[in-house]
């Protein structure tokens, strides 16, 4: 299971470190893609497939199926990590994800979320553990 937050900065080539206890679970090669709430996620090769399923399975004559499919395929590219543990982040999608400089690395899961340090901490700063803990009957926990 992806899980825990790890802080690292992308160098000059916009590469990052995987860090070491996520990159058994993640694999040598993953997937990347645009995310919600401004990060990018990334999938195992196992997960990813699960997760096209899920989008192959939406009604083609759904407009909003059809831009949730084209949101996550359009940035999707193939990661693969080099023997310093590094991977690639494209240009396209540091852009989407406001990623310069320092960058928090989330296990959420299933997956990983890329984010922007600055909008991490703003985003971290607005989960109330009240407020889940509120909701969490709506989420069947």
């Amino acid at each position: 299971m992806l899980m825990g937050e790890y802080s690292h900065s992308l160098d000059t080539k916009g590469r990052v470190i995987m860090p070491a206890k996520l990159r058994q679970d993640i694999g040598d090669t993953f997937i990347l893609t645009k995310g919600l709430d401004g990060c990018l996620f990334a999938f195992s090769q196992t997960e990813w497939l699960n997760f096209e399923e899920k989008l192959k399975a939406l009604p083609l004559s759904d407009k909003n199926a059809r831009n949730f499919v084209r949101f996550f395929l359009s940035g999707a590219t193939e990661c693969e990590i080099d023997k310093q543990g590094r991977f690639l982040i494209p240009n396209n999608l540091r852009e989407a994800a406001t990623l310069e400089k320092d960058v928090v690395i989330v296990g959420v899961g299933t997956r990983l979320e890329i984010w922007n340090k600055e909008v991490w901490e703003q985003c971290d700063e607005g989960i109330s553990a009240d407020e889940i803990a509120e909701n969490m009957a709506n989420l069947g926990i």
